[in-house]
């Protein structure tokens, strides 16, 4: 059981858990996955919490292979006004924010946000952690090599799970060292790997148990699924399942999804096998 504290509210992981993406992007992989307006992501939000979401998690640009990245002051004109509606009308729900820019991740807590998702485990923005740290919110802190436009060329490791668990080594004692008291932990599949690295890593999540910290999956429709099965991502949601499933069974706390309710019931599943 982890129990982690979201600016004074407790968030407590006892069975693994779902969060729902919510995109304030014209770009992202997923066309369903975006919300054009306010509206639109608390309608999304609405239905991913009556589908049994714990966390919402909002961002506001893309960061697929290749991507164009957007500034901060854009990327914060696209997700403080749906963090402010989300709050104001889901006062009880946790939302995480999706960014690496540090004066994004101080500016959305300000304005509800209760945990900060950094896809750059704290490399693109040297101020992240002190910044993370004087929130005092939880950190979760994904494995990337370089930037979304380059990530793909840095995909090569000669043993990527024992990589990945030297990294978050290292960035978990670096947190700590900064002030970060509650870090989730994330292996950023699709993230500077291919996509035998991806399934290497499904494979052995389990060694990731010795870090003793919430691990976090976002796997959902990616090109390691629609490309392996010769699909698209709108038809990547049977595959998605399959590989949320057995992240689940290898010790995943936490699924990062599109599609809530799937996600749900594979968990639950999961749980009346391995939790009760």
């Amino acid at each position: 059981m982890f129990t982690l504290n979201c600016r004074g509210r407790l968030l407590t992981i006892e069975k693994p858990i779902i969060m729902g993406i919510i995109n304030i992007t014209p770009d992202s992989f997923y066309s369903a996955s975006r919300a054009s307006s306010v509206d639109a992501a608390l309608k999304q939000g609405e239905r991913m919490l009556s589908e049994g979401a714990a966390i919402l998690d909002i961002g506001g640009q893309s960061t697929r292979p290749g991507s164009e990245q957007s500034g901060a002051d854009e990327e914060l004109d696209r997700v403080i006004p749906v963090i402010e509606a989300l709050h104001k009308n889901f006062p009880e729900t946790f939302l995480s924010v999706d960014t690496y820019f540090a004066k994004v991740a101080q500016l959305s807590v300000e304005a509800g946000a209760h945990i900060v998702n950094d896809i750059s485990g704290g490399i693109l923005d040297e101020a992240m952690f002190d910044t993370v740290a004087s929130l005092k919110c939880p950190y979760i802190c994904m494995h990337m090599k370089g930037d979304p436009q380059t990530m793909q060329q840095y995909a090569s490791y000669e043993n990527v799970t024992r990589e990945v668990l030297d990294f978050f080594i290292e960035r978990i004692e670096t947190c700590r060292k900064a002030g970060i008291h509650d870090v989730i932990v994330d292996p950023g599949l699709g993230f500077a790997k291919k996509y035998a690295h991806n399934f290497e890593l499904i494979k052995n999540l389990s060694a990731f148990k010795i870090l003793e910290k919430p691990l976090l999956i976002g796997i959902s429709r990616k090109s390691t699924i629609y490309k392996t099965l010769n699909i698209t991502p709108e038809e990547a949601l049977n595959g998605t399942t399959v590989l949320n499933t057995i992240s689940l069974m290898n010790g995943a706390h936490i699924l990062r999804v599109h599609d809530v309710k799937e996600a749900r019931e594979a968990a639950t599943l999961v749980e009346k096998v391995f939790f009760n």
